[in-house]
Formats: C-alpha cells, sequence, structure tokens
C-alpha cells in the first residue's frame, strides 16, 4: 500500500495525515512548492513530498508513480471569482480521477472528501440522507457536487465519497472568528435558529481511515456528522462556558449578514485576498438548516463520530491558546 493525500497542509488534510503517520502507513503528499506548511513542518522528513497540483495534469500523473490509495482532500472554500471552486473542486477533482485512471492495475480506492454543501440544506424535522436528491445553494456546494459525479461517473477503481457536515477543531480558522467574538463579550444572537449539524475534524479524519480499506464501503457516499444537532447560539454559549467569560447577545439580523458579507466581497476584491464571506456565503447562511442523517456511516461501517460538542470546543479552544490564536 502506499498513498497519496492531497491537500495535506489544509485544516482537514493536515488532521487526516495525522492520523495516516500515526498508523504508519507510507504516504506521500501532493504540494505546491509555495504552499504552506505551518501545519506539516512537526512531521519533519516522516512524509514523501511530491510536487505538484490537482490543476496540473502532468504533476499529478508523476505524482501517481507507486500509488495504490488516493485520499483527494484539496478543495477550494473561498474565491475571488465563481469560477476558481469549479478549477479546483470540479476540475481538479477530474485530473485526479484522470491521472489515477492512467495506473491502470495499480489504484485500489479513492476517498473523496466532499461536503454537505454538495447536497444542500437540511432541517432538524427533515435531515439530508444519501438518497436526498441534491440541491446545492451556493457555487461552492455546486462545484463540489460536479467533484463527486467526476469521481462517481468516471473513477475506474472503488472509490468512497464522505460529505462531512460543518468541520471544526484544531487548526480551523472558519470558526474561529466566532470564539474571538465571543472572547469580546458577544453572542452571536441570529434572528431565527438555524440547526446545523457538526463534526469534529479528528472524528472525520478517523471516518477516512475507516474508508480507505473496509470492503464494505466501496462504492458508498457517507454523510460524516455527530448525532448531536446545535445552532449557532447554542456553540457561542459553549465556548462562553468553557472561557469562563460573561457575554451579551448580539443581533445577527439577515439584512445584517448581506451586509456584512457583501462589505467582506468587496474588501476581498479590493485586497486581492479572498474571504469564506461574501455573497455565495450568505446563501448559505440564510439557509434554513444544515442538519444531515449520518447513520448510514454508523450502521454500515460501524463509525462512530463520537465528539460531542462539549469535548470539541474543549479540544479547539485549547488548541487555539497554545498556538496563540486567541
Amino acid at each position: 500500500m502506499k498513498i497519496l493525500l492531497t491537500g495535506a497542509n489544509g485544516f482537514v488534510g493536515s488532521h487526516i495525515l495525522d492520523q495516516l503517520c500515526a498508523r504508519s502507513l507510507p504516504t506521500a503528499i501532493l504540494l505546491r512548492p509555495t504552499s504552506n506548511k505551518r501545519f506539516l513542518e512537526p512531521l519533519g522528513s516522516e512524509v514523501e513530498v511530491r510536487h505538484g497540483s490537482v490543476s496540473d495534469p502532468v504533476s499529478l500523473r508523476a505524482a501517481m508513480s507507486g500509488i495504490t490509495h488516493i485520499i483527494h482532500c484539496a478543495g477550494c472554500t473561498k474565491a475571488l471569482r465563481t469560477s476558481e471552486f469549479y478549477e479546483i473542486n470540479h476540475i481538479g477533482t477530474r485530473n485526479v480521477v484522470e491521472a489515477a485512471n492512467a495506473q491502470p492495475g495499480q489504484m485500489r480506492r479513492l476517498v473523496h472528501i466532499s461536503s454537505l454543501a454538495a447536497a444542500g440544506p437540511g432541517e432538524l424535522a427533515c435531515p439530508v440522507r444519501e438518497d436526498t436528491l441534491p440541491r446545492p445553494v451556493s457555487e461552492y456546494g455546486r462545484s463540489k457536487l460536479e467533484g463527486e459525479r467526476e469521481v462517481r461517473n468516471h473513477c475506474r477503481f472503488e472509490h468512497v465519497i464522505l460529505r462531512p457536515s460543518a468541520v471544526y477543531g484544531p487548526r480551523d480558522t472558519g470558526f474561529l472568528p466566532l470564539f474571538k467574538t465571543v472572547k469580546c463579550h458577544l453572542l452571536p444572537t441570529p434572528n431565527r435558529k438555524q440547526a446545523l449539524s457538526l463534526i469534529y475534524v479528528r472524528d472525520l479524519a478517523e471516518a477516512a481511515m475507516v474508508c480507505l480499506e473496509l470492503p464494505a464501503a466501496a462504492g458508498k457516499t457517507y454523510f460524516v456528522a455527530s448525532e448531536e444537532v446545535i445552532t449557532a447560539r447554542g456553540m457561542a454559549d459553549e465556548i462562553a462556558s468553557q472561557m469562563k467569560i460573561w457575554a451579551m447577545p448580539f443581533p445577527l439580523p439577515l439584512v445584517f449578514l448581506w451586509q456584512l458579507c457583501l462589505a467582506r466581497e468587496i474588501i476581498a476584491r479590493f485586497t486581492g485576498k479572498a474571504n469564506i464571506l461574501g455573497l455565495q456565503k450568505f446563501a448559505e447562511l440564510k439557509a434554513p438548516g444544515w442538519v444531515c442523517d449520518a447513520s448510514l456511516l454508523r450502521r454500515e461501517i460501524g463509525c462512530e463520530c463520537r465528539t460531542n460538542l462539549k469535548a470539541g470546543i474543549a479540544g479547539t479552544l485549547s488548541w487555539y491558546r497554545k498556538a496563540g490564536w486567541l
């Protein structure tokens, strides 16, 4: 076995890499020479680096030498242009599949990390399931769905598609502003309760490990999420409780969120630095809920996402403090 991991220097990918190293599985990572390596430095020379990009088919084919398994984690979550989502999440995935297909008889399995956004919103009373017709509401979600279709329709060897819900944990920058807002004694309070499924990043990484070889997972698509369903206010309350600080409610009506997303998008275009908040993100923020049913993952392959919100916030908060992020 020899595994190629894409997106290893990112939030989720770095945790998957941690799991691969902990299991002493022979691993190579696909990395651009200019990539930020801050999460990789502790590993030193333990991991083989193969330079390339999912946007460069030639480098991808070279990186596939001797590879038997792929965990495709590279993705675009924020962009200055809508086309960037498709260039990485859709065309980049196509490039990975085609490069792997060009190694006949060598490849055994691809684990593709997609997103709940590819399926679209779900409410507590009606969570999305694997057989729910996908209805993504953002270009990010649509690009991830197109990436799934590349895997499902064109991969000539075994594949597994994982759709994690909102991911949080150590090294995450997505939920960091919420922690910082609470530290400023403010509790974000949306004018409605948007129910959310969450997944602690280490639980997602463990699910990827299980799906790497388990025969029963071949050809399947699974949602990956904790059984616990929360709200943004509930998450903020737990953060405040664990930080042991007082905080006052900070109303967040939809019109304010739209203005904030618009302002962030204008600033991003002016500075040339993409921000996760933008009008595409607003399409997700105004959805009635982001709840999925991950019971199929538990039933079919026995994978439990055991980290509840209390434990997950504790682990995230501890890491933020040690890293000086908070």
